[in-house]
């Protein structure tokens, strides 16, 4: 909404436009008039809108056809004054004022118009049916207010509904040629009606329609009032009212009907408490609401986040499958101007055996969305509702910003739920297969061209009894990092290819960028299920591991997806949450103790394996 309004009168000479201006101000008629008023500020809190409100007088006289034209430039809304007592002046309203005013203005960026009759106190009857055919002709035309500056009658209504025409504008929402609401005012209005329908029925319920009153308006209505709303859409609409609540055809009627009856400001509200600009467009402010994150710390959803989320999930789930299918997803995007999923969701997340969304992925996708791209996420939750489905703010209350790395590490305590971990490797080591594994699919079954590649995946694992949602981000480089960004996270997994005799010398080079950092590293030993090579590097990756004081190579292979491959992702979300913990110190635990003597032995015996067939030789 505006934060300010410019009103200028125009009209012929003599027809009182400086009376009007000076009856407002001193609210008496003035004994002596001069030839053209001050422009003057009414302050905010003694306008009915609460804005500033500038009223610009304009006399033929004192100003010329430029600094006509640089008024009507600023004005927010014009007022064509004429003498209800005088025909000529009625004409020149058609012939000369709105011409001036509009005339090279396209459909739609017009500049609201006020008719004011003045000198109804010398008239007995009204002027009003002259003046209809002037206001059907131009539909930039909002109002025509009779009134007398004499007597005072009509002076402040005239200036409200000046105000009105600019805070509150008819053109972005109706059309009045076609009698029918905009595309824009169409698409907006719908977005809160789904919004609104708690219960995704398509019909708004009286407990709906109260809950939908109560949030744009402060309360809700009495239950005649209901029944009345109900009826007159019943009356003119075929298909308004369906199983005794409102239909979005219904709703839409009953916004028409507010405007067709010059009750903009009811459409205003409502579209104003949705987020809602003079544009239509969804505002910055509600959109993308201030979020400070300081460097080292991390964004997540929090239970406030969590609790709408699932209703959402449980909202959409038509069949009750416990699983959105691409259709339901759609639905419940429908109120977004784009889908913001794309087909790579069904490879990032886990999803059931039909490859539809379940609830755990869902969650699972909004976790990642607001770890890596808050402000998006943000977005997001403003196009579904979020701050009007819970009375809060802003949709930053669903969020809570983490303690900074490095106060946690000083703490050797962390209160956070969502951990990155970086699969670090050459190409065809086995990363993509590593993820794809973590949420439960196999590269060979979601490797069609419907399913786009994306380097993350997320799930969750239990740590300590509790349970952390584990993001792995495949890095694609060759030989080393571009920026210390790229090597940034809370644990790195250096995976290297057992068969491949070459491998393990890049995973060395690696962890030069890690040897001197607090983020932890796992070193992972993948397609074990091969024969294992002796790798071409300076000591074996157990020697490796044990010169830099870290746990032995984990073994992984997609074909042996046993407790012990599955226990690597348990491991990195534990070396994640304690990085105080890392190398040596963390063969104290049973768990790494087990996994580590389990990889240990493999290694082992595949380097004897090696050297057995390199003596047949």
């Amino acid at each position: 909404m505006k934060q300010d309004v410019r009103i200028l009168l125009l009209g012929e000479p003599k027809v009182g436009k400086t009376s009007l201006i000076m009856s407002l101000v001193g609210e008496e008629f003035p004994e002596e008039v001069p030839p053209r008023a001050e422009e003057i500020t009414i302050p905010a809190d003694v306008t009915p809108e609460k804005v500033p409100t500038h009223i610009v007088d304009y006399s033929e006289k004192e100003q010329s056809d430029e600094v006509l034209r640089d008024e009507i430039i600023k004005a927010n809304v014009v007022c064509v004054v004429y003498d209800v007592t005088n025909e000529d002046t009625i004409d020149k309203i058609r012939t000369k004022w709105i011409p001036l005013v509009n005339g090279d203005a396209e459909k739609g960026n017009k500049v609201p118009i006020i008719l004011v009759g003045n000198k109804s106190d010398l008239r007995c009857g009204s002027s009003m049916e002259t003046i209809l055919p002037i206001m059907n002709q131009f539909s930039e035309i909002e109002t025509c207010v009779e009134c007398s500056a004499k007597n005072l009658k009509n002076i402040s209504e005239l200036f409200y509904y000046a105000q009105k025409a600019v805070l509150h504008p008819t053109a972005p929402l109706y059309d009045p040629e076609d009698k029918q609401l905009k595309p824009l005012c169409v698409r907006a209005l719908s977005r809160i009606f789904y919004i609104s329908d708690q219960d995704n029925d398509r019909i708004l319920s009286d407990a709906e329609l109260n809950c939908f009153q109560k949030s744009c308006f402060g309360n809700p209505l009495a239950p005649q009032a209901l029944e009345d709303v109900k009826t007159v859409v019943w009356k003119n609409t075929s298909d308004g009212v369906q199983d005794n609540g409102l239909t979005l055809n219904g709703f839409l009627f009953l916004n028409t009907l507010f405007i067709q009856r010059g009750r903009h400001e009811t459409t205003w509200t409502i579209l104003r408490k949705f987020g809602y600009d003079d544009n239509l467009e969804l505002t910055d402010d509600y959109l993308y609401p201030e979020l400070r994150v300081p460097v080292g710390c991390t964004t997540e959803l929090n239970n406030f986040g969590h609790q709408l989320l699932q209703q959402l999930f449980d909202k959409y789930d038509e069949d009750k499958d416990s699983a959105l299918s691409p259709t339901e997803l759609k639905n419940l995007f429908c109120v977004c101007p784009y889908m913001p999923w794309g087909p790579e969701v069904y490879r990032t997340v886990p999803t059931t055996d039909e490859g539809y969304i379940s609830k755990h992925g869902f969650l699972c996708q909004w976790t990642l969305s607001a770890y890596l791209d808050i402000h998006r996420c943000l977005e997001h939750l403003g196009y579904l509702g979020y701050s009007i489905l819970t009375e809060q703010e802003s949709q930053t209350a669903a969020i809570t910003v983490t303690r900074e790395r490095e106060i946690d590490l000083e703490k050797r305590q962390t209160q956070r739920s969502v951990f990155l971990c970086k699969v670090i490797g050459p190409r065809g080591t086995g990363k993509t297969a590593f993820l794809q594994a973590f949420v439960g699919h196999s590269v060979a079954s979601k490797g069609n061209s419907s399913s786009a590649f994306f380097p993350y995946t997320i799930n969750t694992v239990q740590v300590s009894k509790q349970e952390k949602y584990l993001i792995l981000n495949e890095v694609d480089v060759e030989l080393e990092f571009l920026k210390a960004s790229d090597a940034s996270c809370d644990v790195a997994c250096l995976m290297y290819d057992t068969s491949d005799p070459h491998s393990f010398n890049y995973c060395a080079s690696i962890y030069k960028h890690y040897m001197d950092s607090s983020i932890p590293c796992v070193l992972v030993a993948s397609k074990v299920d091969l024969p294992e090579v002796k790798q071409f590097h300076g000591m074996t990756p157990a020697e490796f591991c044990y010169k830099h004081r870290l746990p032995p190579p984990l073994p992984f292979s997609t074909l042996l997806l046993d407790s012990t491959s599955k226990n690597i992702y348990t491991k990195l979300a534990w070396a994640a949450m304690y990085p105080h913990l890392n190398g040596s110190d963390m063969s104290n635990t049973s768990f790494w103790l087990r996994v580590a003597l389990g990889s240990a032995v493999v290694a082992v015996l595949g380097f004897a394996i090696y050297r057995a067939i390199a003596r047949l030789k």
